[in-house]
């Protein structure tokens, strides 16, 4: 009996022991820090752009004016007549459709002897205007006037009819010339609403068009230039690509209201306003005050992208509009326009001076190139009309830029019938990118964070075009960019960038939306008139994309990767110009978890490392009242003899950088 009892806990004693063995195994995560695997591209982490929820006119693009040439569908929208005007007829919207097709509206004024402060217009801007005091504010306008002069009083009143800043302009004789006038003034006041009127003052007729009013403080100063904030929150991303302008917007409600890149550049005047197709597209957020004036085009963008340091990456309409909507295609034998408007950017972006489109360039003000080296042919179309117009495009291009990379569109789900057709036809095709796009809520990314472990290394590569969990499901307005939609977002991107040689681009999307004007949510940044703010989703990207090194490196628990067992998720890279190994853990579950983390291959590191921690509650949200409610912290952790004794906080998402 003795000898079974001591057999017995003999054998107890070595299972626990062997269970113990175990437990300590599976608690180390290995780093081989000498074996780099896959590079990591400068493009990997990038943001893309696209004109909804007020993204452009009302966002990024600072004109304060809405409707400033007349050319909504309905021509006063945006303004209203101060005063009353002595006869009919004195304030009249003209229509030279067959003179200038392209901006063919102006407003006619005729005063009888007008008083100061009796007769005028009122602008409202985009929601109102988000003024600053102190700050300085340009006006400018086109007139046109035959004799005599009037005076113009500029000024700007707050939600209490308050004047906060103005100006006196006088307009004089232009001999029936169109001639641009311009003021400047500093605000008295800081408000979030005000709006923008014009007083008129003499007598006469005056023809005006283009009424602007734009904040000195754009973004590098450029006149009529950009709202900086919010640039400002880009460039601190350090992005690796902007994809623009869209998005749906490239494809249109219908094939007339698709995006034209060289109807976007030239004289400001000269571009030809379209209706925004995110106008109208869903009842319950209609906005019929959205267009594209195009005062952010096709040089802006390009202009932009090299600010920030980031690839530009256009989209372009392959003969397809929105197959949600219209779904028209242009006939085949009628393609030429389209893909010749796509080798045209190519040499507006890169030819030499000497080149047709390369002087457009030179002539706006930029002859040397943007080195772009890749473009996107459609967006999110699907099915065999989408491969065949793809493939006259590919041709094309390839003929005469060999080298040029080609996105193309695996449609609107990242599985399915029409994702499996496209992704069979387009592999077959050797496709250089296929973008996938993913709204899915939060489940979805934890479960998919392995998506691409088996994908053809030999293959083309993916794009992660569009992506976004969703906290409710796609398209609700009850959508919120909480942590928890960012914490599986970031779990997912561990799975991309641990199969970095097969993910080379990825992007979240929508990026921007003003908190009075938006269309879909959730977004990355939201605006207000006046400020701006990162969500939790916005410091996710925001620590991938500044801490993603050049290589990627193995990352082990127990000989697997780490994607999703014990709710953890990591990825781990070098980057070879500063010498430091990256490493980004997710912890998904409610409790803590303990890890021992071995550095392999290397000699030595320092004795202390940087840690970064973005945590919080799950349903926790940023908000113009708490605009870092969720943010990330730094504090330093030790590391000895090439170990680090890891300690990830509940639902968190933490990078170490060790100095190798």
């Amino acid at each position: 009996m003795m000898k079974l009892k001591q057999l017995f806990l003999t054998g107890l004693a070595a299972t626990l022991l062997n269970v113990f063995a175990v437990a300590q195994t599976n608690n180390v995560i290995t780093v081989k820090a000498d074996k780099p695997y896959a590079e990591i591209q400068p493009t990997m982490w990038g943001v893309f752009f696209e004109d909804i929820n007020l993204g452009a006119d009302g966002g990024i693009y600072a004109e304060l004016v809405k409707n400033r040439s007349f050319e909504f569908t309905k021509a006063m929208m945006g303004w209203k007549i101060l005063g009353k005007p002595k006869t009919e007829g004195d304030f009249l919207v003209i229509n030279r459709h067959e003179e200038n097709t392209n901006n063919p509206r102006f407003l006619r004024t005729t005063l009888h002897n007008a008083a100061q402060r009796t007769i005028g217009l009122t602008n409202e801007g985009f929601r109102g205007m988000g003024i600053k005091k102190d700050l300085r504010y340009d006006f400018s306008a086109l007139v046109r006037r035959k004799s005599g002069s009037i005076k113009l009083l500029i000024e700007l009143a707050n939600s209490k009819d308050e004047v906060i800043g103005k100006t006196t302009v006088n307009v004089e004789a232009t001999n029936g010339e169109w001639k641009k006038i311009t003021g400047s003034f500093t605000a008295s006041a800081t408000e979030l609403k005000a709006k923008f009127n014009i007083w008129m003052e003499g007598d006469g007729e005056t023809d005006f068009d283009m009424i602007s009013l734009f904040p000195s403080d754009t973004w590098k100063g450029r006149p009529g230039g950009m709202r900086a904030d919010m640039i400002q929150l880009l460039a601190d991303m350090k992005p690796g690509f902007i994809r623009f302008p869209g998005g749906c917007i490239v494809e249109g409600f219908e094939l007339t209201g698709r995006y034209q890149w060289k109807k976007t550049i030239g004289a400001i005047e000269e571009r030809q306003l379209i209706i925004n197709r995110w106008n109208t597209e869903f009842a319950h957020r209609l906005t019929p005050d959205y267009f594209q004036t195009f005062g952010l085009g096709f040089y802006e963008y390009f202009q932009l992208a090299e600010d920030i340091g980031a690839a530009p990456l256009p989209i372009l309409n392959c003969g397809m509009a929105c197959q949600f909507n219209s779904a028209e295609v242009v006939p085949m034998n009628q393609l030429d326009p389209y893909v010749q408007d796509a080798l045209d950017l190519i040499e507006f972006a890169n030819g030499a001076v000497t080149t047709q489109w390369g002087k457009v360039r030179a002539d706006l003000g930029h002859p040397q190139p943007f080195n772009l080296k890749m473009m996107g042919v459609g967006n999110e179309n699907w099915g065999p009309q989408y491969v065949e117009r793809l493939q006259l495009f590919v041709k094309a291009i390839k003929a005469k830029y060999p080298d040029f990379k080609i996105v193309s569109s695996s449609g609107t789900d990242p599985n399915g019938e029409r994702f499996d057709y496209l992704n069979g036809e387009l592999r077959k095709m050797n496709a250089d990118i296929i973008d996938e796009h993913y709204y899915r809520r939060p489940e979805w990314f934890l479960q998919n964070a392995s998506r691409y472990d088996n994908y053809d290394r030999k293959g083309p590569k993916i794009f992660g075009g569009e992506y976004a969990a969703q906290s409710d499901k796609t398209v609700s307005v009850d959508n919120k960019n909480n942590w928890q939609t960012a914490l599986a977002e970031a779990a997912f991107m561990t799975g991309m960038e641990r199969n970095a040689d097969v993910v080379t681009m990825a992007s979240y999307a929508p990026l921007f939306a003003h908190v009075d004007g938006w269309q879909w949510t959730p977004d990355l940044i939201w605006v207000n008139n006046l400020t701006s703010y990162g969500t939790p989703n916005y410091h996710v990207q925001k620590m991938f994309a500044i801490n993603k090194g050049t290589h990627a490196v193995s990352i082990l628990s127990n000989g697997s990767t780490i994607a999703g067992k014990d709710s953890l998720y990591a990825a781990a890279a070098i980057d070879k110009t500063t010498g430091e190994l990256i490493l980004k853990f997710v912890n998904a579950s409610a409790t803590d978890i303990t890890r021992n983390v071995a550095v392999e291959g290397i000699k030595k590191t320092a004795a202390l490392a940087k840690q970064i921690v973005l945590t919080n509650q799950l349903n926790k949200v940023n908000s113009f009242d708490k605009p870092f409610e969720v943010a990330p912290v730094e504090s330093d952790i030790a590391v000895k003899n090439k170990k680090l004794n890891l300690q990830l906080k509940p639902y968190s998402f933490t990078v170490i950088k060790v100095k190798l």
